[in-house]
């Protein structure tokens, strides 16, 4: 009976090799695959208009200047003479819900320091003391039923972060009244802030 068939050595050698080599390239790809090096892209943020209760669509601005006196009016204009701002940006925004319509001035005033832009806030929290000239009382924005968004049935809300205020005024168009949703619109729409830079 005829043995085993010799072994050709180099044979197997080349195929051990061959196994090896084709262990180290898939260690290198899975190592390559595992731990990419490569920074991942920041994600872009949607716009503050697109993230809150309400939708927002911008229908005037942004008007950017830094003459804060010329650009509001009573105890706020005094104020501005006194301490001057930074940068001023005014924008208009509507929105709907239930059916009703409402249009939001978002002003956001750049002050030296902190302390500035809370003396603002203090002093435009008030009656009767002014506030920044929104886009349609300086007749920037005008049309048929749009509302004075700075009239008595306005709402009213204001931040402070740094040395920037964000002063909102909203009214509903129609004269329609709600006093508790106006409210809610306006607290929301201190958000849309954050799409305004000057």
């Amino acid at each position: 009976m005829p043995g085993p068939p010799a072994r050709d050595t180099r044979s197997l050698l080349l195929k051990g090799a061959g196994l090896v080599a084709i262990a180290v390239v898939s260690g290198l790809l899975w190592f390559l695959i595992r731990h990419d090096s490569t920074p991942e892209a920041p994600v872009a943020q949607p716009p503050a208009q697109n993230t809150g209760q309400f939708q927002f669509t911008q229908v005037a601005g942004p008007d950017k200047a830094d003459d804060c006196v010329a650009k509001s009016y009573g105890k706020t204009k005094d104020f501005f003479q006194d301490n001057p701002c930074q940068s001023l940006v005014r924008a208009l925004y509507t929105t709907e819900t239930g059916g009703q319509k409402a249009l939001v001035s978002v002003v956001l005033v750049g002050m030296p320091d902190s302390a500035k832009a809370k003396a603002l806030k203090t002093l435009t929290e008030k009656d009767n003391t002014g506030n920044v000239t929104d886009l349609v009382r300086d007749k920037t924005f005008a049309g048929t039923g749009v509302p004075s968004v700075s009239g008595t049935n306005a709402a009213y809300a204001a931040k402070v972060d740094g040395t920037n205020t964000t002063i909102v005024l909203a009214d509903f168009y129609g004269k329609h009244t709600d006093k508790n949703l106006i409210k809610k619109i306006a607290e929301d729409a201190l958000r849309l802030s954050a799409d305004l830079h000057p």
